[in-house]
């Protein structure tokens, strides 16, 4: 029934089938269009897409879509971020991508951030990661290198008489 028949007759067995997942990360699942007006909590574990105009908290543990026409005023918590639209509110996730007609009001905590030419941000960038501030030292030059090696110098300087006045 329903086509295992089928796989019978090929001798493929169900259970050796290969199971895809439902829902892969980059996969759009959620999309709210352009005409949309929407005020709320959206919480996923796929992708979300924004063309309309959402108020509210995102918080998804696959990729957020931002389109260019959307206006997003939330507190966003997504794994990859696209924004080509605007965004008021403080975004933390993996990755942050604003292209370049993408606007941000609002603090990054992200591990990767991208901006193309064009796109504007305003706002604090927190980037996680143990990366040490490298040591500078000052340049060597080659006097410096020779003082150095040849010892000490020491120079005698005079005094001269001051010139009196006629």
């Amino acid at each position: 029934m329903f086509g295992r028949e089928k796989e019978r007759s090929r001798g493929v067995s169900p259970a050796a089938q290969v199971v895809t997942p439902r829902s892969p990360a980059g996969k759009i699942e959620t999309i709210i269009g352009p005409n949309a007006h929407f005020n709320g909590v959206i919480q996923s574990d796929g992708g979300v897409r924004i063309d309309g105009v959402y108020e509210g908290t995102v918080d998804i543990t696959g990729n957020l879509v931002v389109g260019e026409s959307a206006k997003v005023i939330a507190e966003i918590h997504a794994n990859n971020i696209s924004v080509a639209g605007a965004v008021q509110g403080n975004i933390s996730g993996n990755r942050v991508e604003i292209l370049n007609t993408g606007r941000v009001w609002g603090d990054l905590r992200i591990n990767t951030l991208l901006l193309n030419e064009g796109a504007w941000l305003r706002g604090q960038t927190i980037m996680h990661g143990d990366m040490e501030f490298p040591m500078i030292e000052a340049p060597k030059t080659e006097r410096a290198a020779s003082a150095r090696a040849a010892g000490p110098t020491i120079v005698d300087v005079e005094a001269k008489p001051p010139k009196e006045a006629d």
